[in-house]
């Protein structure tokens, strides 16, 4: 049986990291967006893009392929996890200034249909629910291109002073 084969490239994350002292969230989501910043390695190898960024909102976008399948031929749900995990911490990320970070403490997916690579582009787009000192709480959905709900979930990220 023929293997098929999918290279991955990336750029030094230490090079592409956020300069936290100096460059908000939004501003280092834009840079990536804008291509001045390249986006982190794990974007490279799961192959999701920033698609929109605003204050308080991201959305990442995936093109399923059969090399994110899992043994039943649909889409591996961690990848959509990772996807929608992305997308809710660019929601924060968004509201961070200089000198601030985040990070996930919780995350809970709820799962609705499969993902297949014929169900086409599909967008995790997250929205804050709450922003405070040290705590913020977000929102995402996975949809694929006709607003056909694949997934929802709700993220709990700690915010940091670095």
């Amino acid at each position: 049986m023929p293997k098929r084969t999918r290279t991955i490239k990336w750029e030094d994350p230490q090079i592409s990291s956020r300069d936290t002292q100096n460059i908000s969230g939004l501003d280092y989501l834009c840079a990536i967006m804008d291509g001045s910043i390249a986006p982190p390695p794990a974007a490279h190898l799961v192959g999701y893009q920033i698609l929109s960024i605003d204050a308080g909102q991201a959305a990442c976008g995936l093109n399923p392929s059969e090399y994110h399948y899992n043994p039943f031929s649909t889409v591996h749900g961690g990848l959509l996890t990772t996807l929608l995990d992305a997308a809710m911490t660019a929601a924060v990320m968004t509201l961070l200034p200089p000198g601030k970070a985040c990070s996930t403490l919780e995350l809970k997916v709820n799962f609705i249909r499969p993902v297949k690579s014929r169900t086409g582009p599909v967008t995790a787009g997250a929205k804050v629910i709450h922003a405070g000192k040290q705590i913020a709480t977000v929102e995402g959905r996975l949809l694929d291109g006709n607003d056909k709900l694949y997934a929802h979930a709700t993220s709990t990220c700690l915010i940091s002073q670095i």
